[in-house]
């Protein structure tokens, strides 16, 4: 009886324990809100690429490429989170399509010609482009020198002011909106982003870890009750300076949902893959540096959420779980997954980290990729109330930049690599007419993802720049910390061990 009891307290955890089980009545809110803040990446990526490409919104292609995107997403990141072999890293990683990608997928379209065959093109790319993040999760702890705090901070920084204007994009409307920026969607969006903060720094208990959730629940019903009681049309004038009625941005639309079947089975090769080289060279080299992205969500998440570093172990579990996921997105016609960022800038919210809410969210993914329905009902969430959410998230993303750099220190050195890899690597990287005198392929890499060239650049110049004594110094502390670290996370197992007779 007694070591029943003990096995079943071992057994029980907590929001903030990695490990142990919850009440459903615990994890599935915990759980649905890390979904709610991953879903407008997740659907942006496929819907702009798919529009670029000539796949029309609402058509049965699009409708099959979304569904697998939900489904993809659920079940990499529950990979994440129970490992099978040596794929994932067993931390409360959420997973989804990858923005990153967006700028050089629409280049490769227009190199390839464009149309649903251009799509094709991008998907055979994305298949092989999963093989080079094996690589480098093979070889990681031959090279993880070269990703220090430094590095991986800077990385993360630049994620963090590359998603800013994302999030602001939706707080206004969302990108192309007839009204955006109008009085109602800067309500929605203030109302969310006040009720998640003041429930952040104000509230107790389970109403202080799911303020985001309650924030976006907050924002949807303030919706729909606009879209009940206030005209949900406005005026667009064109170019010739006709004038024509659109649907609000902020309107629900709830015949999306009534339209929605209730169930249906995913389909393999929606649009087939082809292979062309023009696309596999820079997709491939892309997949190399936002690999170093998905190491700083990786490592960020432990920093953050567990109080210590990431081991190898997590490290090339959770790189070879994203490579799994790329390739296998492709087979269900759906972009590159990735870890998200999004979903660590949460963690940093709500310090939120037990696997068994995380996983509750990803079984729902799941199911909205069988049930286009329930699918629906999340989708047509106005881009407003997600926008909400998202802004304090993001900065929170920075701040764990911040935090990262400053573990090893602002010295002078660090300082001048930290400055030209945002200055300049990120400039000219984001903004994709001060790079229109380069070479095509050159193009293709860096234009229109500052990501990219700011990690070339943190990675080369912290390996050429030599360090001075007082790098070196803190550099030393470090690695004492480090190893202190490993050997306390050593202790506490073997004394978990023992306690287990």
């Amino acid at each position: 009886m007694i070591v029943n009891e003990s096995t079943k307290t071992k057994k029980q955890g907590t929001p903030y324990t990695l490990d142990g089980t919850l009440p459903l009545r615990i994890a599935l809110p915990l759980g649905m809100q890390h979904v709610l803040v991953m879903l407008v990446g997740n659907v942006t990526a496929p819907l702009i690429i798919c529009a670029f490409c000539g796949i029309e919104a609402g058509s049965p292609l699009l409708i099959m490429i979304l569904q697998n995107a939900m489904l993809i997403a659920g079940l990499t990141t529950l990979l994440q989170l129970y490992p099978v072999w040596k794929f994932g890293a067993k931390l409360p990683i959420v997973m989804g399509c990858a923005a990153g990608y967006i700028g050089l997928n629409i280049s490769v379209a227009v190199l390839v010609g464009g149309g649903v065959e251009a799509y094709s093109t991008i998907l055979g790319a994305t298949l092989l482009g999963g093989l080079v993040e094996i690589v480098i999760a093979v070889f990681y702890q031959r090279i993880k020198k070269l990703f220090p705090p430094l590095v991986i901070g800077t990385v993360l920084t630049a994620v963090g002011i590359s998603l800013v204007p994302v999030a602001m994009n939706s707080f206004a409307g969302g990108s192309g909106a007839a009204d955006y920026g109008s009085a109602p969607n800067l309500f929605l969006g203030i109302l969310v982003f006040t009720i998640s903060l003041v429930l952040d720094r104000f509230g107790k208990g389970m109403v202080k870890s799911c303020g985001v959730l309650i924030g976006i629940i907050a924002g949807y019903i303030a919706a729909a009750i606009m879209t009940a009681t206030m005209p949900t049309t406005v005026e667009v004038v064109d170019a010739a300076g006709a004038v024509s009625q659109v649907t609000a941005s902020w309107a629900v639309n709830w015949s999306s949902v009534a339209d929605a079947s209730w169930f249906s089975l995913p389909k393999l090769f929606p649009v087939g893959l082809k292979f062309d080289i023009r696309a596999i060279i820079p997709i491939c080299l892309i997949y190399a540096s936002m690999t170093i992205e998905s190491m700083a969500s990786l490592n960020a998440i432990t920093e953050i959420g567990l109080g210590r570093h990431v081991t190898d172990r997590e490290m090339t579990g959770g790189l070879f779980c994203d490579a799994l996921g790329s390739s296998a997105a492709a087979v269900l016609g759906v972009l590159p997954n990735t870890t998200y960022a999004t979903n660590v800038g949460l963690v940093n919210m709500t310090k939120v980290v037990n696997r068994m809410t995380v996983a509750t969210g990803a079984i729902f993914l799941c199911l909205c990729g069988f049930l286009p329905k329930l699918s629906a009902v999340v989708s047509i969430m106005p881009n407003s109330v997600l926008g909400g959410a998202t802004v304090l998230m993001f900065g929170q993303i920075l701040c764990s930049g911040f935090s990262l750099i400053s573990k090893g220190g602002f010295t002078a050195r660090a300082n001048v690599i930290v400055a030209t890899a945002i200055g300049l690597g990120y400039g000219i990287g984001s903004d994709a007419a001060a790079s229109a005198g380069l070479p095509g392929f050159l193009q293709l890499i860096i234009g229109g993802c500052g990501i990219i060239p700011c990690a070339i650049l943190v990675i080369v110049l912290n390996a050429l720049l030599p360090k001075e004594e007082e790098d070196l110094k803190v550099e030393a502390a470090l690695a004492a910390q480090e190893q202190a670290a490993l050997e306390a996370a050593a202790a506490e197992m073997a004394s978990r061990g023992a306690s287990g007779g």
